[in-house]
């Protein structure tokens, strides 16, 4: 006898519409990103550098813009996309695992309409992660190629005086004090090692996401793809966190 499929709402438009536009924007900064670390081995020249760090630059700026939207809906939102329901280590969470300890314990097939428990906290590192990026690509779009918000700031920095901060272009050292440039380089160090291996963690984690996606969707057959475009998942049983 074949089991009634029941339909239930979860992801909101607002959490639909920022994990594809996050989906879009951490692919272009990935592929992007690639290039610039290569740049040396594939020929790119200074011009072509500066063109793609402004590019990365701008998709960042939707990147960082979507991801803050996403950290305010988090407060604001509907049940499912609020942090209580995302973020591991609550009351909510424990509640949960002790749930789905006791089901593996007798076999019981207990489903999760929103973030199964392991999820949260794979979804707990992405967040951190994607954070980590977005600040440290702010201050280094300052930096590199004195974008905002932080550009004008630096090139007030390395100035020689105020005249010549107008002169001040990416990758010329006209209009530069060379003490003030090589303090504002060892500032950004730090950053640029933080968002060197944060990238390479990010990458790693995005995988093990794929993959839990991927074994979901094969163990649970509840449309967790799917539902990220239409925003419903299907159950035979009602879900553990259902209303």
């Amino acid at each position: 006898m074949t089991q009634q499929l029941i339909t239930y709402p979860v992801w909101d438009k607002t959490v639909r519409i920022f994990h594809w536009v996050n989906v879009l924007c951490v692919l272009g900064l990935i592929a992007i990103g690639v290039v610039i670390l290569n740049s040396k081995a594939l020929g790119v020249t200074t011009d072509g550098k500066i063109l793609l760090k402004t590019v990365h630059v701008y998709i960042g700026y939707v990147f960082a813009v979507n991801l803050s939207w996403r950290i305010v809906w988090g407060f604001i939102g509907s049940r499912y996309a609020r942090w209580q329901s995302i973020l591991p280590f609550n009351t909510e969470h424990r509640s949960q695992l002790s749930v789905m300890s006791r089901a593996a314990k007798t076999g019981e097939n207990i489903g999760f309409l929103g973030h199964h428990p392991i999820a949260r906290l794979m979804v707990a590192l992405l967040f951190l992660l994607l954070s980590i990026q977005a600040i440290t690509g702010l201050i280094l779009a300052g930096t590199d190629v004195y974008m905002p918000p932080f550009g004008n700031t630096i090139k007030a920095w390395v100035a020689v005086d105020q005249s010549s901060i107008d002169l001040i272009k990416p990758y010329s050292k006209e209009g530069i004090d060379e003490i003030a440039y090589k303090d504002m380089r060892n500032f950004r160090k730090g950053f640029v090692t933080t968002h060197y291996y944060v990238f390479y963690a990010l990458l790693a984690a995005i995988i093990l996401h794929l993959l839990g996606v991927i074994m979901s969707e094969l163990r649970e057959r509840n449309g967790l793809v799917s539902a990220m475009f239409t925003g419903k998942k299907v159950f035979t049983n009602k879900p553990f966190d259902a209303d």
